[in-house]
C-alpha cells in the first residue's frame, strides 16, 4: 500500500473512532442502555480481566524492588525502595500495564464479538429492527471500561506496592517499618489520582478501537482474525502514546 493510502487510511479510521468516541458520549448522557448490559460487561471486564492484570501488577512490583535493591546497595539507601516502588507503580506503571494487559485481553475478545456479528450480518439485523448498535453495543462496554479499568488499576498499585514489599523486606532485609514510613512519606494521594485519570483515558481507547473495529470487519475469518490482531497493536500503541503527552499534562 502507497504512502498516501496509508496516511489516508489513517486519517478515516481516526475520524470514524473520534465519531464513535463522540456518538457514545452523546447516548451515555441522554439515553442510558439498560443496566443488565451494563453489569454483564463489568463481570466481563472486572472478573476476567483481574487475574491477569492482578498477576502482572505483583510480578512489577516485586521486579522492580529487587532492581532497586541492586543500586540503592551500592548507594546505602536500601529504605527507598519503598517510596520507589509505590511511585512507579502509582504514575506510570500501574495504570500503564493495566492498560496494556486489559486491550491484549479484552480488547481482543470485543473486536472478535463484534466482528463475528459484523460479517454474520448480525449487526445488520440489529440496525432492521431499529435498535441503535452503538447504544446496544458500544456504549455498555465505554460505561463498563470506564468503571472496572480504573479500579483494576487501583488494584494493580496495591498489589506492585506489596510485591515489592514482599521482596525488599522479607527476601532482601530491608526494615518493614522503613519501607512503609518512606512509602506513606512520599506517596500522595494526588499520586494515584493520576494513574486513576489516566486508566480512564485508556479505558475509552480501548472500548472505541475494539468497537470500531469490531464494526468495519470484513472478510469473515480472516477479517476476524485481523481485526482482532489490529485491535490490540492500535489500542496498545495508542496507550503508550497518550501516555506521554498525559504525563506532560498531569504534572
Amino acid at each position: 500500500m502507497a504512502l498516501a493510502e496509508r496516511a489516508a487510511s489513517f486519517v478515516t479510521q481516526l475520524g470514524g473512532m473520534v465519531q464513535l468516541t463522540s456518538a457514545s458520549l452523546v447516548i451515555t448522557f441522554t439515553r442510558p442502555p439498560k443496566w443488565r448490559e451494563i453489569t454483564r460487561q463489568m463481570f466481563n471486564f472486572g472478573v476476567q480481566s483481574a487475574p491477569v492484570v492482578l498477576l502482572t501488577g505483583a510480578a512489577t512490583g516485586a521486579i522492580l524492588a529487587l532492581q532497586m535493591w541492586y543500586q540503592m546497595r551500592q548507594l546505602g539507601m536500601v529504605t527507598a525502595i519503598g517510596p520507589i516502588v509505590s511511585l512507579s507503580m502509582a504514575n506510570e506503571l500501574g495504570p500503564l500495564l493495566t492498560g496494556i494487559m486489559v486491550a491484549a485481553r479484552m480488547g481482543a475478545a470485543m473486536a472478535a464479538e463484534l466482528g463475528t456479528m459484523r460479517v454474520t450480518e448480525q449487526i445488520d439485523a440489529l440496525r432492521s429492527l431499529a435498535v441503535d448498535p452503538v447504544r446496544y453495543l458500544v456504549v455498555p462496554r465505554l460505561i463498563a471500561g470506564l468503571v472496572m479499568i480504573p479500579l483494576l488499576t487501583a488494584f494493580s498499585i496495591a498489589i506492585g506496592i506489596l510485591g515489592g514489599y514482599i521482596v525488599a523486606v522479607h527476601f532482601k532485609g530491608v526494615q518493614a517499618a522503613f519501607y512503609w514510613a518512606n512509602t506513606i512519606r512520599y506517596t500522595q494521594a494526588s499520586d494515584v489520582w493520576v494513574g486513576i485519570i489516566k486508566s480512564a483515558v485508556f479505558a475509552v481507547i480501548i472500548v472505541i478501537v475494539a468497537c470500531y473495529k469490531g464494526f468495519n470487519t470484513s472478510g469473515g475469518a480472516e477479517g476476524v482474525g485481523k481485526a482482532t490482531t489490529g485491535t490490540v497493536v492500535v489500542a496498545s500503541v495508542s496507550i503508550l502514546i497518550s501516555d506521554f503527552f498525559l504525563t506532560n499534562i498531569l504534572f
